[in-house]
C-alpha cells in the first residue's frame, strides 16, 4: 500500500492550501502530501533575505515594545514556522509544539479538574498509563479504562456533565488495536457535548491518519518518533481546530514554559520534510515482515494483515497501515532470547526513527504498569515489538530469521533446502532466561564481580503509640530498640545462591539460580520504583516451584523465603546473577511485635541493593591534617561521629522502598512504619497517605533515650487477622470506632509533643508518657485487639511495688508488651520484676529506645571481616580475605550484639 500513489483505495487529496492557476486554462490540482512536508513555506513570515531553510532564532528575547515576539518562552520565529508547518500536514487550524510527546499529554491533561471523568483506552502507552495513575491519585481525576475496539464499550462511561476527556489511541500500543474514531467522536458528541476527545496519532503521524477530520478535539503526536524520524530530539506537537481550546493551552504552555526550543524546531523542520518518504519505506518494509512472522505461524499484530479483527475499520481512518506490528511467541523466555540474537534490530524503547528497533514492552516501555494490571489487560509478558526503519527489508527479515533459528523459534523445514523455515515447538518453563537479553535490554555493562562480604544489621522497633490506628490514618509514634538483626552475604561464584535462618528452626535452603521462575520476572530498573502492587504471578510461581516441600512446616521461614527470593529477582538487572550465601541471625524475638520482621526485611533490601550493585557506599570523609602556612592551606579538621550520620539520605531511602515490598509479602497491608524505624532508627511519627491528615515520616527531634521492659507474651499472634479483625468492626461499628481512632490520635499528637520539647522536665515527661501508655492500651482493648495474656502482664507490671505502666504494642493479640520504666526504679526491684515474669513463663527484655537505624560494616578496613580465627581460603581462591561466616554462625545469642560491634566501624544512617 502506498499514500502518494492516485489509484489506491486509501487515499483521499488534501484540501490543503496550493498555489493560484496560473491561467483560468490549466487550474492546478492540489498539492499530495509528500510536496506538502517538503515545501515549507509560511506566507505570514517570509524570511527578509530569502532564505531556503527557516533560520534558528537563538534567542531567549526580543528588542522592542508591542512586536509580534517578545520573549522565546511565549513565542519564537522558529517554533512559528514549525507550527505553521505541522497544522498544514495535519487538516490543523492551531499546532503547539512542547518537548515532547509527555509534555504534550501533560498539557492536555491540565484542562481537566479534580472531579473530572476521563475514558481512555486499556491497551495505551506505558507513560500515558503512569500519568493518568496519577492524576487519578493525586488529582481527583476518575479514569475508566476500557477496550476501544467497540465504541459500544464506551456507552455506560459517558456522562453529560461529567465526563470530560475521552483519550484514545489508534493503533495503540503495543497490541495495535482498532479504534472506530469517527462513530467514538460522534457518539461521544451526542451523549457529553462537552468532552473532549483527544487522539494520540504518534503510531501514524499526520501522512497516514489525521483524526481532526473524523471529529476528533486534540491530536497530539510524539514527534521525538515519526515526524523527527532520526531520534535525535524531544518533542511533541498539539493540534486542534477549535479556538477556545487552542485558547487554553496556548495560556498552559506559556505559564508552565515547556515549549519546543528554537534549535529542536529547526531539526524537526528538517525531518519533517522525508516523512513520506521516509513512511512510504517503513510501512511497506513492515508489512513484509509482518507477512514472514505471520506464515510462521506466530500471532502477529499488524492492521495490514487480512486476519487482524480491526483492519476494516483501520482502513477508514488512515492512508496506511504503520511500521509498527508485535507478535507473541507463547513462552516470554524465547522472546528474551529472540530480542537478544538480533543483530541489525536495535534493542531499544520508542519507535519511528530511520533504524529499525526492537523490544519486549512488558520490561521496557510498559514496565511501569503494574503486572496484575497488565495481565487484566490481556497485555502478554512474551509480546515482542517491532519498530521497521528504512534498512533493506530483505537484510532485516534475514536477520529476524537468524534470531528465531537461534533461540530455537524456528527450524529448518526436514526435506526443504535451508531457507525455509518453519515453526518450532518449545515446552514452555523451565527454559533459563538470555542474560545477554537483559544486558541490551538495559544497555549494561558487565558489572565488577563481588568478591567481598557484607555484614548490614538493622533494629526491632516499639510502637509507642497509634499502632493499629496507623493503618486507618492514625498517626503512630515509634521507636527502635537496642534488639537487632544482623545478615551476612558470603560470596561463592558456583551459580547457586544460599538462605539460612537461624532463628527459625534453623532453617537453611541453597538454590540453583538458572532453575528459579525466571519467567515469571519482571524485573525494576535500577532507580526505578516497585510498582505499588505485589507481582502476583512471581509470587505464587517462587511459592510453586521456588521452595522446597517441606518448607509448609515452616510458615515463617516460607514467608521469608518468598520475600528473599522475590527481591533478589526483581532486583536482578544487566544479565548479572550474584552468587552468594546469606545467613540472618536475630537477638529479636521473632514474632513479639517487637519488628523482627521489619528488621530482616530491612537486612535483606540492603545485602541486595549492594549485591546487585544498586546502591554504593559514599567514600571515605576527607581527614583532618595540619595547616600548611608555606602552601597557604588551613588545614581540615574531620570530626568523628563514630559511623552515626555515614549513610546518606538516598541510600536510606531506597533501603526503606524495597525493605517494604519485603514487608508487603510479609503482612500483606503493612503501615510502613515499622521497616521505617528500622531504616533510620530514633524516634518518629508516621502518618499513612490517603485520609486527609498530613502524611509520611517526621521524626522526632531532641528524643531522649528511656529504658524500657519488653515482655514476650511467648503467644503467636495472626497480623493479617487482626488487622482485619479492627476493619471489619470499623465496617460493623463505625462511630465506635473512628471516635476510638480521634482518641488514639489525640494521644499521638500529646506523645509527639512531649517527646519534641526540649524544656519539658524528665520527671514530668515520664510521668505524662505513662498516663498516656494506660489510656493507649484501653482504646485498644476497645478495638479488640488485646490477649487475656496482656492483661495479665498489665496487671503483674502495675501491682506493688512495681506500679508501672504497660501497653500491647504491635499488632496486640498475643505477641510483646512494652513497660515504661521510671529513672528511679531501683535495679533490685526490677530484677525481681523480670525473675517473676520469667517465673510466669514469659520473656522480659531490658532494653532502651531510640538508637541508631540500618547499620552496614564499613568496608573500607579490611580487617573488619577478619575473624579471631582466620578461616583458611579456599585454594582456588587465593585473594579471598577471611570469612565471618563461620564465627558468625557459632557466637550466642547474647554474645551476638557485643561480637558484631567489635568487629570493627559500623556505618549507619
Amino acid at each position: 500500500m502506498t499514500s502518494a500513489t492516485p489509484n489506491q483505495g486509501l487515499i483521499r487529496n488534501h484540501e490543503l492550501p496550493t498555489p493560484e492557476p496560473e491561467s483560468p486554462f490549466r487550474p492546478r490540482k492540489p498539492y499530495r502530501f509528500g510536496t506538502l512536508c517538503a515545501t515549507v513555506d509560511n506566507p505570514d513570515q517570509k524570511d527578509q533575505y530569502g532564505s531556503s531553510s527557516v533560520p534558528i532564532y537563538q534567542t531567549s528575547t526580543f528588542k522592542g515594545v508591542d512586536g509580534q515576539y517578545d520573549y522565546s518562552r511565549s513565542g519564537n520565529p522558529t517554533r512559528s514556522h514549525l507550527e505553521h508547518h505541522v497544522a498544514k500536514i495535519s487538516s490543523a487550524v492551531h499546532a503547539f509544539a512542547v518537548s515532547s510527546g509527555m509534555a504534550a499529554l501533560d498539557v492536555i491533561l491540565r484542562l481537566l479538574k479534580p472531579g473530572d471523568e476521563v475514558i481512555a483506552g486499556d491497551d495505551l502507552y506505558g507513560g500515558t498509563n503512569r500519568l493518568l495513575t496519577y492524576l487519578k491519585t493525586h488529582g481527583g481525576v476518575v479514569v475508566h479504562h476500557v477496550d476501544t475496539t467497540n465504541p459500544a464499550n464506551l456507552h455506560a462511561h459517558i456522562k453529560a456533565g461529567k465526563t470530560a476527556m475521552v483519550l484514545l489511541e489508534s493503533p495503540t500500543n503495543p497490541l495495535l488495536k482498532i479504534a472506530d474514531l469517527a462513530t467514538i467522536a460522534a457518539q461521544v458528541k451526542e451523549r457529553a457535548p462537552d468532552a473532549l476527545v483527544v487522539v494520540d496519532n504518534t503510531m501514524m503521524s499526520p501522512y497516514l491518519q489525521r483524526p481532526l477530520e473524523y471529529g476528533a478535539d486534540i491530536v497530539y503526536d510524539s514527534a521525538t518518533k515519526y515526524l523527527s524520524g532520526h531520534h535525535d530530539l524531544m518533542a511533541g506537537i498539539i493540534t486542534c481546530n477549535r479556538d477556545d481550546v487552542a485558547k487554553q493551552i496556548g495560556f498552559v504552555i506559556n505559564a508552565v514554559g515547556n515549549a519546543l526550543t528554537p534549535f529542536d524546531c529547526f531539526l524537526l523542520l528538517r525531518g519533517v520534510k522525508t516523512l513520506a518518504i521516509r513512511m512510504e519505506r517503513q510501512q511497506a518494509s513492515a508489512m513484509a515482515v509482518a507477512t514472514v512472522l505471520d506464515r510462521l505461524g506466530f500471532k502477529v499484530h499488524y492492521p495490514g494483515l487480512a486476519n487482524h479483527p480491526g483492519r476494516e475499520v483501520h482502513e477508514r481512518n488512515a492512508d496506511g497501515y504503520g511500521a509498527v506490528l508485535s507478535f507473541t511467541t507463547g513462552d516470554k523466555a524465547l522472546s528474551e532470547r529472540i530480542v537478544g540474537a538480533t543483530r541489525l534490530w536495535g534493542i531499544s524503547v520508542s519507535f519511528g526513527c530511520v533504524n529499525s528497533l526492537i523490544s519486549m514492552p512488558c520490561v521496557m516501555s510498559h514496565a511501569s504498569i503494574d503486572p496484575a494490571v497488565r495481565a487484566e489487560r490481556g497485555l502478554p509478558e512474551d509480546l515482542i515489538r517491532l519498530c521497521v526503519g528504512i534498512e533493506d527489508p530483505a537484510d532485516l527479515i534475514d536477520d529476524l530469521e537468524h534470531a528465531l533459528l537461534e533461540a530455537g523459534a524456528i527450524t529448518v523445514s526436514a526435506g526443504a533446502d535451508q531457507h525455509q523455515f518453519v515453526r518450532a515447538t518449545v515446552p514452555r518453563g523451565g527454559v533459563a532466561i538470555s542474560r545477554a537479553v537483559e544486558k541490551l535490554a538495559y544497555n549494561e555493562r558487565p558489572r565488577k564481580r563481588e568478591d567481598r562480604e557484607w555484614f548490614v544489621s538493622a533494629p526491632g522497633k516499639v510502637i509507642l503509640f497509634g499502632e493499629h490506628a496507623v493503618v486507618h490514618g492514625v498517626t503512630a509514634v515509634a521507636a527502635s530498640v537496642d534488639l537487632r538483626c544482623y545478615g551476612l552475604s558470603s560470596p561463592r561464584h558456583d551459580g547457586k545462591v544460599a538462605l539460612r535462618f537461624a532463628d527459625l528452626g534453623n532453617f537453611s535452603q541453597e538454590w540453583v539460580l538458572d532453575d528459579l521462575p525466571w519467567d515469571s520476572v519482571t524485573s525494576v530498573g535500577v532507580g526505578d520504583l516497585h510498582p505499588e502492587a505485589l507481582d502476583p504471578r512471581l509470587v505464587d510461581a517462587i511459592q510453586q516451584r521456588g521452595l522446597p516441600p517441606d518448607i509448609d512446616q515452616n510458615q515463617q521461614a516460607k514467608a521469608a523465603a518468598v520475600a528473599f527470593l522475590y527481591l533478589y529477582m526483581v532486583m536482578t538487572h544487566g544479565g548479572e546473577r550474584p552468587s552468594f550465601s546469606f545467613t540472618v541471625r536475630s537477638t529479636l524475638p521473632v514474632g513479639a511485635g517487637l519488628g523482627s520482621s521489619a528488621s530482616f526485611s530491612t537486612c535483606v533490601a540492603t545485602a541486595l541493593l549492594l549485591l546487585h550493585q544498586r546502591i554504593s557506599l559514599p567514600a571515605l570523609p576527607e581527614p583532618s591534617r595540619e595547616p600548611d602556612r608555606g602552601n597557604d592551606d588551613p588545614g581540615h579538621v574531620h570530626v568523628s561521629h563514630a559511623g552515626r550520620r555515614a549513610l546518606p539520605h538516598k541510600i536510606a531511602e531506597e533501603v526503606n522502598r524495597w525493605a517494604f515490598v519485603a514487608e508487603k509479602i510479609l503482612h500483606g497491608n503493612p503501615s510502613g512504619v515499622d521497616n521505617s524505624v528500622a531504616v533510620f532508627g530514633g524516634a518518629l511519627a508516621y502518618t499513612r497517605p490517603g485520609f486527609g491528615r498530613k502524611s509520611g515520616m517526621e521524626t522526632i527531634q531532641g528524643f531522649k533515650s528511656f529504658r524500657f521492659l519488653l515482655t514476650d507474651s511467648r503467644v503467636p499472634r495472626d497480623t493479617k487477622k487482626l488487622v482485619a479483625g479492627v476493619a471489619a468492626k470499623k465496617q460493623a461499628e463505625p462511630e465506635l470506632v473512628e471516635r476510638t481512632l480521634e482518641a488514639i490520635q489525640s494521644i499521638s499528637n500529646e506523645a509527639r509533643r512531649a517527646l519534641g520539647d526540649p524544656e519539658l522536665p524528665r520527671d514530668a515527661l515520664l510521668s505524662a508518657l505513662a498516663a498516656l501508655i494506660n489510656e493507649n492500651h484501653a482504646h485498644l482493648v476497645t478495638l479488640g485487639v488485646s490477649h487475656a495474656v496482656l492483661e495479665t502482664i498489665r496487671a503483674q507490671t502495675a501491682a506493688e511495688p512495681y506500679c508501672l505502666s504497660t501497653k500491647l504494642t504491635g499488632a496486640g493479640g498475643g505477641g510483646c508488651a512494652v513497660t515504661l520504666i521510671p529513672d528511679d526504679v531501683k535495679d533490685n526491684v526490677l530484677d525481681t520484676l523480670k525473675a517473676a515474669l520469667t517465673d510466669s513463663g514469659y520473656r522480659p527484655y531490658l532494653t532502651s529506645v531510640g538508637g541508631s537505624g540500618l547499620g552496614i560494616l564499613s568496608p573500607y578496613d579490611p580487617a573488619n571481616y577478619a575473624p579471631e580465627a582466620p578461616l583458611t581460603p579456599p585454594e582456588n581462591s587465593p585473594d579471598e580475605l577471611p570469612s565471618l561466616r563461620g564465627a558468625f554462625q557459632v557466637q550466642g545469642t547474647e554474645e551476638l550484639s557485643a561480637w558484631a560491634e567489635q568487629r570493627g566501624r559500623w556505618l549507619y544512617v
